[in-house]
């Protein structure tokens, strides 16, 4: 029966440490700026993304990676969306959060 734990245990911190989000070609273009470095950009609209932030049941995962997971999940919308930059809408919020996307190189 221990083994079992122990085997669970180990599969779930392999797990944790991996990363599920790729960023894509296009998203690597896309850069992250606070909102005060956005003027004159085009408004392209928002984009809310989300991961999972939770294991099983209630175990949460570590608020780090999902807030990591979410930015690249961020640019890669952003750049679906034809944005070259996005900014933080929102915090981090049961896996979600939104970004505003904007064109700024001409």
């Amino acid at each position: 029966m221990w083994r079992s734990a122990v085997m669970a245990f180990v599969v779930l911190a392999t797990a944790s440490s991996c990363t599920w989000v790729q960023l894509s070609r296009n998203g690597d273009n896309v850069r992250v700026v606070s909102a005060t470095e956005v003027q004159g950009c085009k408004s392209i609209g928002q984009t809310k993304v989300s991961v999972r932030d939770t294991f099983v049941g209630d175990l949460k995962r570590d608020e780090g990676k999902v807030a990591r997971e979410l930015m690249t999940l961020g640019r890669n919308s952003g750049a679906d969306m034809g944005g070259d930059t996005i900014t933080p809408a929102s915090e981090v919020t049961n896996g979600e959060r939104s970004f505003n996307v904007y064109r700024c190189m001409p």
